[in-house]
């Protein structure tokens, strides 16, 4: 009886993570039984067991069925297809339900349904009729809800309508999704900052930015920014690019993970990868680097479809410059940043750090495999 309408959602080509607790799985089956469910469906989840659960959403919740049980599931889903890869309006769709057993159950059977598109969070309830239905029954309902509910999302009205008994009623609540983070993983922004615990869009400019991998975060981070910040009397910012230019998109929780070892300064993020991206991004800043990073922002072979004279061009435009601390690499004595190194027409554009006025010989790779490298005297 759906046959058409989920042809229809599918042609949206919209990827959803579906997943469900207690009842849901025939939506799943529905949406495969489609040709063309590969458009839509790009991962599922059976919620069936308390640890299950508590993984998926990160706690225990109070009570399994419930609205907000159901948007947070929803909500992880949402971030799981982002995770995936599916930046491209992807959809997190979720259920959570009590239905008839093999045993009489003291409470109502009903579920909660929520849909989470990065816009917006819909979220709808149903309490059942009990004994009206059996067990198939009622996940064949709830089952249609889920559809109804993706539907309405992928901007397909159902033509189908729900069987409900009189003293039946569908419950609906519909709420903005508000999460800087993702909307700046699907690039509905370029630029967000985390201040422990939110995160939010933020236009920086005028800053002393610090941009790294962070992972893990160190004392040394901390201690060249605090020199760098001294050094050019403006604000300071950690700056995390969540895309790199040879490696995939950082994913969601990754993300979350890192920025959580952040206080003070903020931590901004970025869908930055290169200096250029930077800059224009942060106008009036100085960016701080170490020697390799230094050495690496001056290599040709990152300039293999543009000059590298246009790209300290475009830097300049926008008023930004760098800092430059020295660095002990493994194997060799320290070494500072030779400015002689930048074409002439953009030495202007580099400062450095002399070893006497900052120095840390710990790397997050060190830390990472238990190495440290002492310190020379």
């Amino acid at each position: 009886m759906f046959d058409q309408l989920i042809s229809t959602i599918h042609a949206q080509s919209r990827p959803t993570v579906i997943t469900f607790a207690g009842a849901g799985s025939q939506a799943l089956w529905w949406l495969h039984g489609v040709a063309g469910s590969s458009r839509t469906i790009v991962e599922a989840l059976d919620c069936y067991s308390p640890a299950s659960m508590q993984s998926h959403i990160g706690y225990m919740p109070a009570q399994f069925v419930s609205q907000q049980t159901a948007i947070d599931m929803a909500k992880s889903a949402y971030t799981r297809a982002i995770d995936l890869g599916y930046t491209n309006h992807p959809i997190g769709l979720a259920c959570t339900a009590t239905i008839a057993t093999d045993r009489i159950k003291k409470g109502e059977h009903g579920c909660w349904v929520a849909v989470c598109d990065g816009q917006f969070v819909h979220s709808y309830g149903l309490i059942l009729q009990k004994g009206l239905r059996n067990r198939m029954g009622e996940e064949a309902l709830i089952s249609e809800v889920m559809i109804q509910a993706l539907a309405l999302h992928v901007g397909v009205h159902p033509q189908v309508t729900l069987t409900l008994a009189p003293d039946e009623q569908l419950d609906q609540l519909h709420t903005v999704y508000d999460d800087a983070l993702s909307q700046l993983l699907v690039g509905q922004h370029a630029v967000i900052e985390y201040t422990h615990p939110t995160y939010h869009a933020r236009a920086i400019h005028n800053a002393t930015i610090l941009s790294g991998s962070f992972n893990p975060l160190h004392d040394g981070h901390r201690a060249l920014l605090h020199t760098a910040v001294s050094v050019t009397n403006k604000p300071g910012h950690f700056e995390l690019s969540v895309i790199n230019v040879d490696k995939p998109i950082i994913p969601y929780h990754m993300v979350r993970q890192r920025a959580m070892q952040f206080s003070k300064p903020s931590l901004v993020l970025s869908r930055a990868p290169r200096f250029i991206d930077k800059a224009q991004l942060m106008p009036g800043s100085t960016f701080v680097l170490g020697y390799d990073t230094a050495i690496r922002l001056l290599d040709r072979k990152y300039y293999v479809n543009r000059n590298i004279d246009d790209m300290f061009h475009q830097i300049a435009n926008t008023g930004c410059s760098f800092l430059v601390a020295g660095r002990r690499m493994e194997g060799q004595a320290f070494q500072l940043f030779d400015v002689g190194s930048v074409p002439q027409r953009w030495r202007h554009l580099f400062e450095t750090l002399d070893e006497a006025t900052f120095r840390y010989d710990i790397s997050s790779s060190q830390i990472r495999q238990g190495r440290f490298l002492p310190t020379s005297m």
